[in-house]
């Protein structure tokens, strides 16, 4: 089992929009809104790096999501 972080950049009121549907997603541990350079950290989980990015890529299609 791996685990990774994922720090997105989204604005701060499309942050805590993205931290709850980032929660439905299956792969993903918790999601915050945070300060300063990044909007939104993400823990995720998968099998292996593939997994992780399976996950990572639903994140990144979220509305709102700029990177």
């Amino acid at each position: 089992m791996l685990r990774g972080l994922m720090l997105v950049k989204a604005g701060y009121a499309a942050a805590l929009n993205i931290c709850q549907q980032a929660s439905k997603i299956k792969g993903v541990v918790d999601a915050y809104p945070v300060f300063g350079r990044f909007d939104a950290a993400v823990f995720i989980k998968g099998e292996d790096i593939q997994g992780l990015k399976k996950t990572a890529l639903k994140i990144l299609a979220l509305k709102g999501v700029r990177s």
